[in-house]
C-alpha cells in the first residue's frame, strides 16, 4: 500500500506523483490549503501523529 501523506483528505504519495505527471505540478497542496482556510482540516483527529 502507498504511504498516506494527508490523513484528512486521503492523499497518498502516489496521488501526488500522479498529480504532478498530469498537471506539471501538484495541485494537492493547493486543495489542502484551500480546505484548511475553510476549516476543513482535521489533522489532529485523523493523523496518528496528531499533526
Amino acid at each position: 500500500m502507498d504511504e498516506l501523506i494527508c490523513f484528512c483528505f486521503g492523499y497518498s504519495e502516489e496521488d501526488i506523483r500522479r498529480d504532478v505527471r498530469e498537471h506539471g505540478r501538484s495541485m494537492v497542496l493547493e486543495h489542502i490549503m484551500a480546505e484548511k482556510r475553510k476549516g476543513g482540516c482535521r489533522c489532529r483527529e485523523t493523523n496518528p501523529s496528531g499533526r
